[in-house]
């Protein structure tokens, strides 16, 4: 079985210098400076496969999330009653459900996107994710973005 993933906060210094570069060129895409993966890569001096290899595991850590949005998306079974567990998980960490959308399974696997907002009352954001991520039946739950 998959291992899970685990969130750590970790200082800027600390983390290895390919792993900054690609923050970097995540932040040029998504300011449109450059169009292409190849374009940042090249700006900040790493390689495509390192971009890709790393892009879904590291993103900066915002002190201010209370008030964010944040969109996970994970893929699980299509069980009975998964989903009912999930959204409980939010509720019982107090974040608020913006959005919900569920794909249509595919060989008993369906994808599962969902907006939280974050408020002054909702716990621990990397517990509950974790906390969804070792639910039986879930295969990942990915921070896909946060406002």
């Amino acid at each position: 079985m998959e291992e899970k993933s685990k969130y750590f906060v970790v200082k800027q210094k600390a983390v290895p210098e390919v792993l900054l570069k690609v923050v970097e060129a995540k932040k040029l895409l998504e300011s449109e400076r450059v169009i292409t993966v190849q374009e940042a890569t090249d700006r900040v001096g790493i390689s495509r496969s390192s971009f890709y290899k790393y892009k879904d595991d590291i993103f900066p850590f915002y002190d201010n999330t209370k008030g964010k949005t944040i969109t996970l998306v994970m893929q699980m079974d299509d069980e009975p009653g998964l989903l009912s567990d999930l959204l409980h998980i939010v509720a019982v960490y107090r974040a608020n459900i913006l959005t919900i959308h569920q794909s249509i399974p595919v060989n008993g696997v369906a994808t599962l996107t969902l907006s939280v907002e974050v408020l002054e009352t909702t716990g621990n954001v990397s517990k509950m994710v974790e906390d969804m991520e070792v639910k039986n039946g879930v295969h990942y739950v990915k921070i896909l973005a946060r406002e």
